[in-house]
């Protein structure tokens, strides 16, 4: 992380000091969807996701959210379910979006891919797959922070098959890429923007596992937690995968 993101997401971190207390008597009001994505039909199956998300969802609600969990959701599932939290993040102070699955970037915009997506040609994604632009839109509209957090850059089985119709810059890359943070919202990355992370061959991805061990920390902001989260991904996994936000 360079020092303009960083700068940037300890502005927001400073302003939602106290977002992330231990228990469920925390002031402010919080809302959270919570996606995990494994049982897909058109590619192998992912065994961790659906995990991830359960117990990423068991921590929110101890932190006092209030939250929706999908697993093995399907476009229209997920369509849906973004909807519902767009309207119940109006006037919340925080809102959260958690997604683990197969995303991928194609033309510059990044893509969360549903269970039910086939994605034969590149140009499918924007009627079968979730943009990033869209889930950000759908948590800014609260009062302190927007947070959506992506272990979403696994090696992906789509893109190898994928029919490219576009441009040369079009072509579907490894992982997920880089964003400008908007307004109010922070986006954290499981893995740098080109590159892939870990499914992990236990319970859950290395960086869940890493988040699980820190989002329950009293009194760290969310910058600094993440920054934690990185650390801990980048020495289980050798170096091979960094986290970014």
């Amino acid at each position: 992380m360079d020092r303009r993101e960083f700068v940037s997401g300890l502005t927001l971190a400073t302003a939602a000091a106290g977002l992330m207390p231990t228990g469920a008597a925390a002031e402010g009001r919080r809302v959270a969807l919570v996606i995990g994505n494994g049982a897909y039909r058109n590619v192998p199956t992912l065994l961790n996701p659906p995990n991830d998300a359960g117990d990423i969802a068991a921590a929110l609600k101890r932190l006092g959210f209030s939250v929706r969990l999908v697993t093995n959701a399907s476009f229209d599932e997920m369509r849906r379910g973004l909807i519902a939290l767009g309207r119940d993040a109006a006037g919340a102070d925080m809102a959260t979006v958690y997604f683990a699955g197969h995303g991928m970037e194609i033309n510059g915009e990044n893509w969360l891919i549903p269970i039910d997506a086939e994605l034969k040609r590149d140009t499918d994604a924007a009627n079968e797959a979730i943009s990033l632009q869209s889930v950000m839109l759908q948590v800014s509209n609260t009062t302190s922070l927007g947070l959506v957090i992506l272990d979403a850059c696994r090696n992906n089985p789509f893109a190898a098959r994928m029919n490219r119709t576009l441009a040369t810059r079009g072509t579907p890359t490894s992982g997920l890429g880089r964003i400008e943070p908007v307004g109010n919202v922070l986006v954290a990355y499981a893995a740098r923007d080109g590159t892939t992370a870990l499914d992990g061959d236990t319970r859950n991805s290395p960086f869940a596992a890493a988040l699980l061990r820190n989002i329950e920390t009293p009194g760290v902001e969310v910058t600094f937690m993440f920054r934690n989260v990185r650390d801990e991904v980048m020495e289980a996994t050798r170096n091979e995968q960094q986290p970014f936000v």
